[in-house]
């Protein structure tokens, strides 16, 4: 066993392996000081809450209180090792500026009050708007943080008990783009792909996604294999010099707002060199026949010039891409947070579609998620869709979904796409949404154009509930606020990336008289009355297992298909791969093999959208573009960014997580190894542009658009020129005034970035606004406090301290001996090489 410090070292101790072969075994664990192993308690089966990995873990309790976690060994997804907020982040479970009381606003103030004169006033507000107004006054904005079992609830409440339409999450921040693009090529979200297929692939493609800070622990699988014998070739697109461009064997650095260009010029050349599978397009795929003749219109010489790269650079990758005898793609933030954010994304589902590369070991597209549960928020419908991936604008799907409710079929709100969270806000600014209830999560910091968003949250019309573990600048502009239990202390199932299924086990009590949210969600429906059509409630569970038991019934025949699970199941196997059901009782690594799609028109989730306006197709529309229920090609022309840089803002502003944080640091920056590891916010920028403007590392610079100001010192870093950095996650909370940057600049990345969404998805745009810079203070001997260990990493290097944790921050990693009996079996069909196959 050996000690590291993984604030220095994120990704731990390397375990090489080779193609084909199971990923080995490296246990990391860290406890609280002074406490061993041997003094813990019990251990508590969980996984990770501060990312989409799924990270299997044991929390570990002692004198009823959480110490410290451990990897679990045996499970599919991490094979035992953890990231750095895995292993710090639970400390801020302790933080002794947790809610514990309800808080009700009295003469402008929060004051603490009892559950019932809270929860009276939350449920005879809704009362009084839907007496007033009916179900559209009532909005529903929620996290990527909470349970499946509380998600479900939440939908049941809020489609079948009130009626809204009005329902979306933080989710159409991080991962809507990846829903959709699933929709568009498949007609059904769902993730073609296995975590499992890294180890199988001889090319890695990243598109607009720094796995290495976002899912620290998949990276670190990456890198096992890089260290191995015959590793795979990566292929990286991303402005910036992150972690996987330095491992990269082709770094494309393209000009932000080009990736549909981008995407365009690759599938131009592959489909030039005949590098297409004209079998599997015959046999399972309707469109190819637009896409050849669009991309024929972007021959690489023509991209490069749109997405400033080299043109020797566009054709190697698409080599390696076009050549692969087994391609992995991976998408993010990158694509997801453009104005054609879809577009660029259905792009790389079409390469693997063109090519043949789905459904096999070492073939998949992994359309990620930016948040752990985000991928139950769509399942379930708490993000605005219906239950079970149910097609909203299909009447039969409405009365099955009516029946299992017990409720009216009209009763649930079909007429119109669901209501997504820009809308929402733009209706509570006009005044007909005036019922908000926001549950764990913070869109005083998250969402675009804060001083706008400040505003609306601030309505004296607006009732606003807020159902959080901390008082976030969201929670100080509530008129109640709730406090919720976190993870360890309730019990759930919550769903990763790759479709595995974690039960996380109640490890402690939670602080005072917080409440797990599905017991608030209970509560609230329990006020207001809701019945089904015989009279009985609504909602027939009062527990996580009953809530779940529901969710499987829901799910049963679906694509998300639950039914074979159960929590006894969980306990016993660990993290397993949905659907599980009749006929896979164990779970299914890879959809879609041998060309199966759930694409049928009585089957799919989404009969699809116009690419450009986002108008949804008709069901007629749809069946004569795909009667046989074919994977469907969609090809995209590129248009120029909304807000372009010009004389007056002459750089590209981009935002993104760091490793370190997690959304709006309430959760990260209470844990003291995650905040010393990067304490303040800062701007990325260019050594050519820093020196062409006479700037230097840790200078204090003034970052605007026309939107607002952002103080924040420079990181001279590998970004491409011409293009500016932020941190998104920095807000107020931890600042005098609490809520926001008062009279001068601010501190969050949102108080620059734009009120405008991708036309599909209708996700903002957080990857292109203009911007400018003003020098406000020479740094001196002060550099910039961005992390050196990331894509921050400085250019001079030594004129910065190096990001360290030291001995609080020293984890223990454990590697069995080869042999030992820790090694996970192989994945799949266990294949041990890959075979030489040729390409059609």
């Amino acid at each position: 066993m050996s000690r590291v410090d993984r604030i220095a070292e994120p990704w731990g101790t390397r375990t090489p392996y080779g193609p084909g072969e199971p990923w080995p075994v490296r246990v990391d664990s860290f406890l609280r000081e002074g406490v061993r192993e041997e003094d813990v308690d019990r251990w508590v089966r969980s996984a990770s809450i501060l990312h989409s990995n799924g990270d299997a873990l044991d929390i570990a309790v002692k004198d009823e209180r959480v110490v410290g976690v451990r990897g679990r060994a045996e499970d599919r997804v991490n094979h035992g090792r953890l990231g750095p907020k895995d292993l710090y982040g639970w400390q801020a479970n302790h933080s002794p500026d947790r809610l514990t009381r309800p808080l009700v606003r009295e003469g402008g103030r929060l004051a603490e009050a009892g559950w019932d004169t809270a929860m009276d006033l939350v449920a005879s507000r809704a009362k009084e708007l839907l007496d007033e107004q009916g179900p559209s006054a009532i909005g529903f904005y929620t996290s990527g943080q909470l349970f499946l079992e509380e998600y479900y609830t939440l939908a049941l409440i809020a489609h079948g008990g009130i009626g809204t339409n009005h329902v979306d999450g933080n989710t159409r921040l991080c991962t809507a783009t990846a829903a959709a693009a699933l929709k568009e090529s498949f007609a059904c979200d769902g993730q073609p792909g296995s975590y499992t297929d890294l180890d199988h692939a001889d090319v890695i493609a990243l598109y607009g996604h720094n796995m290495a800070e976002t899912q620290t622990v998949l990276w670190t699988r990456v890198l096992d294999r890089l260290a191995g014998p015959n590793p795979p070739a990566v292929i990286c697109v991303d402005p910036r010099e992150t972690p996987v461009a330095r491992a990269a064997t082709v770094h494309l650095a393209n000009r932000p707002g080009t990736n549909v260009a981008l995407m365009n010029g690759l599938l131009h050349e592959i489909i030039e060199h005949g590098w297409i599978d004209e079998r599997y397009l015959s046999d399972h795929v309707v469109g190819f026949e637009e896409l050849e003749r669009r991309v024929g219109e972007y021959p690489v010489e023509r991209v490069a010039k749109i997405c400033d790269v080299p043109v020797d650079a566009l054709r190697e990758a698409a080599r390696l891409i076009g050549t692969a005898r087994r391609l992995m793609s991976t998408v993010l933030q990158g694509f997801y947070q453009a104005h054609q954010a879809t577009a660029a994304a259905v792009q790389v589902n079409n390469i693997h579609l063109v090519r043949g590369m789905l459904g096999r070991p070492g073939c998949g597209v992994l359309q990620m998620n930016g948040q752990p549960t985000a991928q139950n928020t769509r399942e379930c419908g708490a993000d605005g869709d219906l239950p079970g991936f149910r097609n909203w604008s299909n009447d039969a799907h409405i009365q099955e979904l009516a029946g299992i409710w017990n409720v009216d079929t009209l009763d649930i709100p079909h007429y119109s796409p669901p209501t997504h969270a820009m809308q929402m806000f733009r209706y509570m600014e006009e005044g007909s949404i005036r019922f908000l209830y926001v549950s764990g999560t913070n869109p005083a910091v998250s969402l675009p154009e804060l001083r706008r968003i400040r505003s609306i949250l601030g309505q004296d019309r607006l009732f606003v509930v807020v159902q959080d573990i901390f008082l976030s600048e969201t929670a100080q502009l509530a008129d109640v606020v709730l406090p919720a239990a976190t993870w360890g202390e309730k019990t759930g199932t919550f769903t990763n990336v790759d479709r595995t299924v974690h039960l996380s086990e109640k490890a402690v009590e939670p602080p005072g008289e917080a409440r797990p949210d599905l017991d608030i969600f209970l509560d609230f429906a329990h006020r207001l009355g809701l019945k089904d059509r015989d009279g009985a409630p609504l909602v027939k569970w009062s527990d996580p297992e009953g809530a779940f038991e529901g969710w499987k019934e829901c799910s049963r025949g679906r694509p998300c298909d639950y039914s074979g699970l159960s929590y006894d199941k969980l306990r016993e196997h660990g993290g397993i791969q949905w659907p599980c059901d009749e006929e896979h009782p164990d779970g299914t690594e890879r959809i879609y093999a041998d060309g199966a799609f759930w694409s049928a028109p009585q089957v799919c989730e989404s009969y699809g959208r116009d690419m450009i306006t986002g108008a949804p197709l008709s069901p007629t529309e749809y069946r004569a573009l795909n009667p046989e229920g074919k994977a469907v090609i969609k090809a995209a022309e590129f248009f120029p960014p909304h807000e372009p840089p010009g004389e007056d803002f002459p750089f590209w502003l981009t935002t993104g997580r760091t490793l370190y944080h997690f959304h709006t640091r309430t959760k990260t920056a209470r844990a003291p190894q995650l905040r010393r590891a990067a304490p303040e916010v800062w701007v990325e920028m260019s050594e050519g542009d820093a020196e062409s403007r006479d700037l230097g590392e840790g200078d204090l610079l003034e970052i605007a658009t026309v939107r607002g100001s952002v103080r924040a010192r420079l990181r001279v870093s590998g970004i491409r020129d011409g293009v500016l950095f932020l941190p998104f996650h920095y807000g107020y909370w931890d600042e005098p005034g609490g809520h926001g940057p008062g009279d001068g600049p601010g501190r969050a990345a949102n108080e620059l970035t734009i009120t405008d969404w991708d036309p599909v998805s209708k996700q903002p745009i957080f990857k292109t606004a203009a911007a400018r810079v003003a020098l406000l203070e020479r740094a001196g001997r002060v550099p910039s406090k961005a992390p050196t260990t990331t894509a921050s990493r400085p250019v001079a290097p030594s004129a910065v301290p190096a990001t360290a944790g030291g001995s609080a921050a020293e984890a223990d990693e454990r590697i069995p001996p080869a042999g030992a009996g820790e090694r996970i079996p192989p994945a799949g069909d266990g294949e041990r090489r890959l075979p030489a196959e040729g390409v059609s």
